[in-house]
Protein backbone atom coordinates (compact mmCIF):
# COMPACT_ATOMS: atom_id res chain seq x y z
CA UNK A 1 0.00 0.00 0.00
CA UNK A 2 1.37 3.26 -0.95
CA UNK A 3 -0.02 6.95 -0.40
CA UNK A 4 -1.82 6.77 -3.47
CA UNK A 5 -4.14 4.26 -1.97
CA UNK A 6 -5.17 7.11 0.58
CA UNK A 7 -8.53 8.02 -0.66
CA UNK A 8 -8.21 11.37 1.32
CA UNK A 9 -4.83 12.13 -0.47
CA UNK A 10 -5.70 10.38 -4.06
CA UNK A 11 -9.10 11.96 -4.75
CA UNK A 12 -7.67 15.25 -6.23
CA UNK A 13 -5.56 13.43 -8.30
CA UNK A 14 -8.08 11.27 -9.48
CA UNK A 15 -10.13 14.39 -10.28
CA UNK A 16 -7.20 16.65 -12.26
CA UNK A 17 -4.65 14.12 -12.59
CA UNK A 18 -1.38 15.86 -13.51
CA UNK A 19 -2.92 18.89 -15.30
CA UNK A 20 -1.96 22.29 -13.68
CA UNK A 21 -5.04 24.28 -12.92
CA UNK A 22 -4.73 27.48 -15.22
CA UNK A 23 -7.90 28.67 -16.11
CA UNK A 24 -9.20 31.95 -17.80
CA UNK A 25 -8.28 34.23 -14.65
CA UNK A 26 -4.76 32.56 -14.67
CA UNK A 27 -4.03 34.12 -18.58
CA UNK A 28 -5.83 37.42 -17.75
CA UNK A 29 -3.49 37.69 -14.85
CA UNK A 30 -0.23 36.42 -17.35
CA UNK A 31 -1.01 39.20 -19.83
CA UNK A 32 -1.71 42.02 -17.01
CA UNK A 33 1.68 41.35 -15.42
CA UNK A 34 3.34 41.60 -19.00
CA UNK A 35 1.73 44.53 -19.43
CA UNK A 36 1.97 46.34 -16.37
CA UNK A 37 5.52 48.08 -17.27
CA UNK A 38 4.04 49.78 -20.12
CA UNK A 39 1.32 51.47 -17.75
CA UNK A 40 2.95 51.93 -14.63
CA UNK A 41 5.81 54.80 -13.44
CA UNK A 42 9.14 53.33 -12.80
CA UNK A 43 8.52 53.69 -9.55
CA UNK A 44 5.60 51.59 -9.40
CA UNK A 45 7.37 49.18 -11.90
CA UNK A 46 10.30 48.30 -9.64
CA UNK A 47 9.65 49.33 -6.15
CA UNK A 48 5.86 47.96 -6.14
CA UNK A 49 6.26 45.17 -8.68
CA UNK A 50 9.71 44.14 -8.36
CA UNK A 51 9.01 43.80 -4.67
CA UNK A 52 6.28 42.56 -4.69
CA UNK A 53 7.32 39.36 -6.61
CA UNK A 54 10.81 38.97 -4.74
CA UNK A 55 8.82 38.64 -1.05
CA UNK A 56 6.01 36.42 -2.76
CA UNK A 57 8.54 34.43 -4.02
CA UNK A 58 10.18 34.02 -0.16
CA UNK A 59 6.69 33.73 1.15
CA UNK A 60 5.91 31.15 -1.12
CA UNK A 61 8.75 29.13 -0.12
CA UNK A 62 6.79 29.42 3.69
CA UNK A 63 3.75 28.39 1.41
CA UNK A 64 5.47 25.31 0.46
CA UNK A 65 6.78 24.33 4.12
CA UNK A 66 3.49 24.94 5.76
CA UNK A 67 0.50 25.04 3.08
CA UNK A 68 1.79 21.37 1.99
CA UNK A 69 3.96 20.24 4.57
CA UNK A 70 2.22 21.40 7.69
CA UNK A 71 5.57 23.20 9.00
CA UNK A 72 5.72 26.83 10.10
CA UNK A 73 8.94 27.73 9.40
CA UNK A 74 10.99 31.52 10.86
CA UNK A 75 14.11 31.13 9.09
CA UNK A 76 13.11 31.44 5.67
CA UNK A 77 14.39 34.89 5.51
CA UNK A 78 17.54 33.89 7.09
CA UNK A 79 17.68 31.43 3.70
CA UNK A 80 17.58 33.98 1.79
CA UNK A 81 20.38 36.14 3.72
CA UNK A 82 22.56 33.30 3.08
CA UNK A 83 22.51 33.37 -0.38
CA UNK A 84 22.18 37.18 -0.48
CA UNK A 85 25.85 37.51 1.63
CA UNK A 86 26.96 34.83 -0.99
CA UNK A 87 26.71 37.28 -3.82
CA UNK A 88 28.25 39.74 -1.78
CA UNK A 89 30.93 37.90 -0.74
CA UNK A 90 32.06 36.10 -3.85
CA UNK A 91 30.85 38.88 -5.88
CA UNK A 92 31.71 42.20 -6.16
CA UNK A 93 30.59 45.20 -3.53
CA UNK A 94 31.63 48.69 -3.12
CA UNK A 95 32.57 48.10 0.44
CA UNK A 96 36.18 47.32 0.29
CA UNK A 97 35.54 43.84 2.49
CA UNK A 98 35.85 40.38 0.29
CA UNK A 99 34.60 40.86 -2.60
CA UNK A 100 36.69 37.82 -4.50
CA UNK A 101 34.80 39.13 -8.38
CA UNK A 102 33.88 36.09 -9.03
CA UNK A 103 31.67 35.68 -12.51
CA UNK A 104 28.27 35.69 -11.52
CA UNK A 105 27.26 32.53 -13.32
CA UNK A 106 29.28 31.10 -11.01
CA UNK A 107 28.04 32.65 -7.80
CA UNK A 108 24.55 32.87 -8.46
CA UNK A 109 24.19 28.66 -8.78
CA UNK A 110 26.55 28.84 -6.10
CA UNK A 111 24.27 30.76 -4.08
CA UNK A 112 21.81 28.97 -4.65
CA UNK A 113 22.90 25.44 -3.62
CA UNK A 114 24.61 26.96 -0.68
CA UNK A 115 20.80 28.25 0.85
CA UNK A 116 19.54 25.30 0.13
CA UNK A 117 21.90 23.21 1.98
CA UNK A 118 21.54 25.83 4.82
CA UNK A 119 17.55 25.27 4.57
CA UNK A 120 18.06 21.61 4.25
CA UNK A 121 20.19 22.09 8.19
CA UNK A 122 17.81 23.80 9.41
CA UNK A 123 15.45 21.68 8.14
CA UNK A 124 17.17 18.67 9.87
CA UNK A 125 17.05 20.51 13.31
CA UNK A 126 13.59 21.31 13.01
CA UNK A 127 11.32 17.95 11.55
CA UNK A 128 12.31 16.57 14.69
CA UNK A 129 9.31 18.51 16.58
CA UNK A 130 6.13 20.05 15.22
CA UNK A 131 4.30 23.01 16.10
CA UNK A 132 4.99 25.55 18.16
CA UNK A 133 8.19 23.81 19.13
CA UNK A 134 9.14 23.79 15.31
CA UNK A 135 8.70 27.43 14.89
CA UNK A 136 10.77 28.54 18.08
CA UNK A 137 13.78 26.28 17.10
CA UNK A 138 13.76 28.17 13.35
CA UNK A 139 12.76 31.50 15.09
CA UNK A 140 16.14 30.92 17.35
CA UNK A 141 18.21 29.76 14.32
CA UNK A 142 17.55 32.76 12.46
CA UNK A 143 17.52 35.26 15.68
CA UNK A 144 21.19 33.54 15.56
CA UNK A 145 21.93 34.26 12.42
CA UNK A 146 21.36 37.70 12.43
CA UNK A 147 23.34 38.59 15.77
CA UNK A 148 25.86 36.52 14.07
CA UNK A 149 26.53 38.30 10.88
CA UNK A 150 25.34 41.61 13.11
CA UNK A 151 29.29 41.02 15.37
CA UNK A 152 30.99 39.18 12.62
CA UNK A 153 33.41 42.18 10.54
CA UNK A 154 35.77 39.31 9.09
CA UNK A 155 33.67 37.73 6.78
CA UNK A 156 30.15 39.56 6.83
CA UNK A 157 31.33 42.59 7.96
CA UNK A 158 28.58 43.11 10.89
CA UNK A 159 26.44 45.85 10.94
CA UNK A 160 27.64 48.13 7.66
CA UNK A 161 27.30 44.89 5.85
CA UNK A 162 27.86 44.77 1.73
CA UNK A 163 27.27 48.08 -0.44
CA UNK A 164 26.88 48.49 -4.07
CA UNK A 165 25.79 45.18 -4.97
CA UNK A 166 24.62 45.26 -8.61
CA UNK A 167 23.04 42.42 -10.69
CA UNK A 168 25.13 42.04 -13.68
CA UNK A 169 25.13 43.18 -17.86
CA UNK A 170 23.73 40.19 -19.74
CA UNK A 171 22.72 39.95 -23.01
CA UNK A 172 23.41 43.37 -23.74
CA UNK A 173 20.58 44.48 -20.75
CA UNK A 174 21.22 46.13 -18.07
CA UNK A 175 19.02 44.08 -15.19
CA UNK A 176 19.33 46.83 -12.51
CA UNK A 177 17.39 49.10 -15.13
CA UNK A 178 13.62 48.99 -13.41
CA UNK A 179 11.34 47.62 -16.29
CA UNK A 180 14.40 44.71 -17.20
CA UNK A 181 14.57 43.61 -13.28
CA UNK A 182 10.52 43.66 -13.07
CA UNK A 183 11.15 40.99 -16.07
CA UNK A 184 13.64 39.46 -14.68
CA UNK A 185 11.59 38.81 -10.91
CA UNK A 186 8.32 37.94 -13.10
CA UNK A 187 10.24 35.26 -14.57
CA UNK A 188 11.82 33.61 -11.48
CA UNK A 189 7.77 34.40 -9.92
CA UNK A 190 6.26 32.54 -12.78
CA UNK A 191 8.91 29.61 -12.94
CA UNK A 192 8.38 29.02 -9.03
CA UNK A 193 4.96 29.37 -9.10
CA UNK A 194 4.39 26.83 -11.82
CA UNK A 195 6.81 24.34 -10.50
CA UNK A 196 4.96 24.42 -6.81
CA UNK A 197 1.63 24.05 -8.11
CA UNK A 198 2.47 20.67 -10.58
CA UNK A 199 4.53 19.82 -7.22
CA UNK A 200 1.46 19.92 -5.06
CA UNK A 201 0.12 16.71 -7.75
CA UNK A 202 3.62 15.01 -7.91
CA UNK A 203 4.62 11.73 -6.18
CA UNK A 204 6.11 13.79 -3.31
CA UNK A 205 3.77 16.37 -3.29
CA UNK A 206 1.30 14.15 -2.38
CA UNK A 207 3.27 12.45 0.26
CA UNK A 208 3.92 15.47 1.44
CA UNK A 209 0.56 16.37 2.13
CA UNK A 210 0.04 12.88 3.38
CA UNK A 211 2.62 13.42 5.80
CA UNK A 212 1.03 16.85 7.49
CA UNK A 213 -2.23 14.99 7.77
CA UNK A 214 -1.50 11.61 9.39
CA UNK A 215 2.68 11.55 9.85
CA UNK A 216 1.91 7.79 12.39
CA UNK A 217 0.23 6.49 8.97
CA UNK A 218 2.80 7.10 6.76
CA UNK A 219 5.94 5.90 8.76
CA UNK A 220 3.92 2.86 9.55
CA UNK A 221 3.03 2.08 5.98
CA UNK A 222 7.20 2.58 5.18
CA UNK A 223 7.73 6.07 4.77
CA UNK A 224 10.47 7.99 5.69
CA UNK A 225 8.87 10.78 7.36
CA UNK A 226 12.18 13.00 8.75
CA UNK A 227 13.58 12.40 4.99
CA UNK A 228 10.61 13.94 3.23
CA UNK A 229 10.13 16.57 5.31
CA UNK A 230 14.46 17.41 5.40
CA UNK A 231 13.63 17.57 1.36
CA UNK A 232 11.03 19.71 1.44
CA UNK A 233 12.48 21.93 3.56
CA UNK A 234 15.80 21.86 0.72
CA UNK A 235 13.28 22.20 -1.84
CA UNK A 236 11.91 25.78 -0.21
CA UNK A 237 15.11 26.57 -0.21
CA UNK A 238 15.85 26.86 -3.25
CA UNK A 239 13.15 28.95 -3.84
CA UNK A 240 13.86 31.49 -0.96
CA UNK A 241 17.88 31.59 -2.12
CA UNK A 242 17.21 32.49 -5.25
CA UNK A 243 14.85 35.47 -4.23
CA UNK A 244 17.35 36.47 -1.57
CA UNK A 245 19.68 36.79 -4.85
CA UNK A 246 16.76 39.18 -6.37
CA UNK A 247 16.65 40.82 -2.80
CA UNK A 248 20.06 42.03 -2.62
CA UNK A 249 20.07 43.29 -5.89
CA UNK A 250 16.96 44.73 -5.47
CA UNK A 251 18.53 46.76 -2.65
CA UNK A 252 21.94 46.95 -3.64
CA UNK A 253 23.37 46.02 -0.70
CA UNK A 254 22.80 43.30 2.89
CA UNK A 255 23.40 44.52 5.79
CA UNK A 256 22.40 42.82 9.09
CA UNK A 257 19.07 44.25 9.00
CA UNK A 258 18.07 42.47 6.15
CA UNK A 259 17.76 39.21 7.93
CA UNK A 260 16.70 40.50 11.15
CA UNK A 261 13.48 39.21 13.39
CA UNK A 262 11.33 41.66 11.86
CA UNK A 263 11.34 41.12 8.49
CA UNK A 264 11.51 36.86 9.44
CA UNK A 265 8.19 37.82 11.15
CA UNK A 266 7.56 39.52 7.93
CA UNK A 267 7.29 36.68 5.65
CA UNK A 268 5.20 34.74 7.99
CA UNK A 269 2.97 37.46 8.11
CA UNK A 270 2.45 38.04 4.42
CA UNK A 271 2.32 34.46 3.65
CA UNK A 272 -0.50 33.90 6.22
CA UNK A 273 -2.45 37.48 5.27
CA UNK A 274 -2.22 35.76 1.63
CA UNK A 275 -3.47 32.44 2.19
CA UNK A 276 -1.45 29.42 2.69
CA UNK A 277 -3.41 27.01 0.45
CA UNK A 278 -2.27 28.03 -2.96
CA UNK A 279 0.73 29.08 -4.58
CA UNK A 280 -0.76 32.71 -5.16
CA UNK A 281 -1.88 33.26 -2.12
CA UNK A 282 1.90 34.48 -1.20
CA UNK A 283 2.36 36.96 -3.45
CA UNK A 284 -1.61 38.54 -3.05
CA UNK A 285 -0.01 39.45 0.57
CA UNK A 286 3.48 40.92 -0.75
CA UNK A 287 1.36 42.58 -2.50
CA UNK A 288 -0.70 44.50 0.02
CA UNK A 289 2.53 44.63 2.17
CA UNK A 290 4.58 46.51 -0.10
CA UNK A 291 1.61 49.07 -0.72
CA UNK A 292 1.06 49.28 2.73
CA UNK A 293 5.22 49.80 3.71
CA UNK A 294 5.16 52.32 0.79
CA UNK A 295 2.40 54.17 1.32
CA UNK A 296 1.32 53.93 4.80
CA UNK A 297 4.56 55.85 5.75
CA UNK A 298 2.83 59.14 4.37
CA UNK A 299 0.18 58.84 6.51
CA UNK A 300 1.33 57.76 9.45
CA UNK A 301 4.60 57.70 11.48
CA UNK A 302 7.36 55.06 10.22
CA UNK A 303 7.93 54.05 13.47
CA UNK A 304 4.36 52.41 13.96
CA UNK A 305 4.20 50.72 10.46
CA UNK A 306 4.11 47.42 12.32
CA UNK A 307 1.31 48.50 14.22
CA UNK A 308 -0.79 48.83 11.16
CA UNK A 309 0.60 45.69 9.64
CA UNK A 310 -0.39 43.87 12.96
CA UNK A 311 -3.63 45.87 12.06
CA UNK A 312 -4.19 44.70 9.32
CA UNK A 313 -3.15 41.19 9.96
CA UNK A 314 -5.83 40.50 12.79
CA UNK A 315 -8.95 42.09 10.64
CA UNK A 316 -8.10 39.62 7.81
CA UNK A 317 -7.32 36.90 9.83
CA UNK A 318 -10.45 37.57 11.76
CA UNK A 319 -13.18 37.89 8.74
CA UNK A 320 -10.94 34.62 7.04
CA UNK A 321 -8.58 32.32 8.65
CA UNK A 322 -7.16 31.48 4.78
CA UNK A 323 -6.39 35.42 3.77
CA UNK A 324 -7.12 37.35 1.23
CA UNK A 325 -7.98 33.81 -0.72
CA UNK A 326 -10.48 33.13 1.68
CA UNK A 327 -12.28 36.65 1.41
CA UNK A 328 -11.93 36.09 -2.42
CA UNK A 329 -13.65 32.81 -1.94
CA UNK A 330 -16.55 34.42 -0.14
CA UNK A 331 -17.13 36.99 -1.87
CA UNK A 332 -17.19 34.25 -5.58
CA UNK A 333 -19.61 32.36 -3.75
CA UNK A 334 -21.90 34.87 -2.33
CA UNK A 335 -21.83 36.68 -5.99
CA UNK A 336 -22.64 33.27 -7.19
CA UNK A 337 -25.49 32.07 -4.65
CA UNK A 338 -27.03 35.60 -5.12
CA UNK A 339 -26.74 35.23 -8.91
CA UNK A 340 -28.13 31.20 -8.49
CA UNK A 341 -30.98 32.37 -6.25
CA UNK A 342 -33.95 33.94 -8.94
CA UNK A 343 -33.24 30.54 -11.34
CA UNK A 344 -34.00 28.21 -7.89
CA UNK A 345 -36.81 30.33 -7.11
CA UNK A 346 -38.90 29.94 -10.59
CA UNK A 347 -41.88 27.48 -9.94
CA UNK A 348 -41.29 24.83 -13.00
CA UNK A 349 -44.09 24.84 -15.20
CA UNK A 350 -46.17 22.57 -16.33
Amino acid sequence: MTVLDSKSVATPMAVSGRRLPFDAGYLLLAIALLLYPAVASPFFTFQIGGYTLILGTIALSLMVLAGYGGMVSLSQMTVAGVAGYTIAIFGTNTSGVMGLGWPWWIIVPLAIFIGAVASALIGMLAVRTAGIYMIMITLAIATAFFYFVRQNYALFNGFNGFHGINPPTALGVSWRDPVPFYYLALAVATFFFVVVTYAQRSTFGLSLQAIRDNPRRMRAIGFDVAAHRVFAFFLAGVIAATAGILLVWFNGQITSGTVDVNAAIDVLVVAVVGGLRKPIGPYLGALLFALLQNFAIDLIDPERFNTVIGLVFLVIIFFSPDGLLGLWEKLRTTTMNKSLRPALRRKPSK
